[in-house]
């Protein structure tokens, strides 16, 4: 199944008994977050939380809780995503099989993003971040947290959605030195894409504008934090898993929206301007503490028509974000051993936080002046 919205995600998971429904109300503060892990760990289905305790949207997490139930949502289209990048570098291969043709060709095309009319902002309301539900995770967390969120920006001398770097780093919507519900924390680790787009913005002297995509169809949420190689934007990826384009428009400030997400913020990253992110519950099962990170000024926050709030929770591991790593490996494991020659298999290791420890196996293709005896150039 194709799924166009993320509350058409969850009635599918609903229908095929694989959805949870809390209706009493819960508490942003800690309860939530404990719900979480608790299902977690028990292996239970995908939570959905009908009341928030000071929001007006529910909220869904444990999406991902397990390899099979993210497989379920893609599985219209999982295959064809693997057969695609297994043979990305020899197209032939895989069209030398009439039966594949079609399935391909319909999912390549989904990997064109849909830019569409602006018109469209009309299908979504303003709202505050303290509309939001504000889920504190872990009890030093420096304030609520957004942990699913899709950061987009743009290179001010290459833009366009094509170009684009779409990646999850979180948001911290609140606490420290914040002004209420005007300035938020975006953290994320040097060498990711938005990096380099801050860079040259801030090499202009000019604010860098950032749209936060939260929720739509679950493919948008792993395209995320997919690694992609260059060249290949993550709404394109987002289209070929999900089955269907991904839709986007500009509004009057120049934001991009991502037409079918639950949630947009946008905003400005001013040159130089940064404060006090954290601490956060990380998952490696420590806190992360505080430390400066960009500061944006948020413009508006729009959400959608009975949009749903998606969260996570990280910690010790293993966790919800473990499937993630799992899927990953089970869309690129062959494609990496492809890319780097005398390489056989990879593991990032869920136990060590999947970031910090990968391991490989591998061999040289050839030695043909020396008397191979141990590993050389690998």
């Amino acid at each position: 199944m194709n799924y166009s919205s993320l509350a058409e995600c969850i009635q599918d998971l609903e229908k095929h008994g694989r959805l949870l429904r809390i209706r009493q109300e819960v508490d942003p503060y800690l309860e939530m977050s404990a719900i979480q892990q608790e299902v977690y760990a028990s292996g239970g289905k995908a939570v959905f939380f009908e009341r928030v305790k000071g929001s007006a949207f529910p909220a869904v997490s444990n999406l991902f809780g397990s390899v099979e139930r993210a497989e379920f949502m893609f599985r219209s289209r999982i295959e064809t995503v693997k057969e695609i990048i297994r043979h990305r570098k020899n197209p032939a291969a895989m069209l030398s099989k009439p039966s594949s043709w079609i399935p391909a060709l319909r999912t390549l095309y989904g990997a064109l993003p849909q830019k569409i009319s602006a018109s469209h902002l009309r299908n979504f309301s303003k709202i505050s971040i303290a509309d939001i539900p504000q889920i504190t995770h872990w009890p030093m967390d420096g304030g609520p947290f957004v942990t699913l969120p899709q950061v987009h920006t743009e290179h001010p001398l290459q833009p366009g959605i094509l170009h684009a770097n779409l990646g999850m780093y979180r948001i911290q919507l609140g606490g420290n030195e914040y002004a209420s519900h005007t300035e938020i924390g975006l953290h994320y680790q040097l060498h990711r894409g938005i990096g380099v787009h801050q860079t040259a913005w801030q090499e202009l002297n000019r604010p860098m504008p950032v749209s936060i995509f939260v929720g739509g169809p679950p493919s948008h949420t792993l395209a995320a934090v997919m690694p992609l190689p260059e060249g290949m934007p993550e709404a394109a990826f987002a289209g070929m898993l999900g089955g269907k384009r991904f839709r986007y428009f500009y509004d009057s400030k120049g934001f991009c929206i991502s037409a079918d997400a639950d949630f947009v913020i946008t905003g400005f990253v001013h040159p130089g301007e940064n404060k006090p992110e954290g601490p956060f519950g990380d998952h490696l099962g420590y806190y992360s503490l505080k430390h400066p990170f960009p500061l944006m000024r948020v413009e508006n926050v729009y959400a959608r028509k009975n949009a749903i709030w998606p969260f996570t929770v990280v910690g010790r591991p293993p966790q919800e974000d473990t499937s993630f790593g799992a899927i990953i490996h089970s869309l690129t494991g062959h494609a990496l051993s492809e890319e780097i020659p005398g390489l056989h298999e990879v593991n990032a290791v869920d136990e060590a936080g999947v970031h910090p420890l990968l391991l490989a196996t591998g061999s040289e293709r050839y030695t043909p002046y020396l008397r191979q005896e141990a590993p050389a150039e690998l």
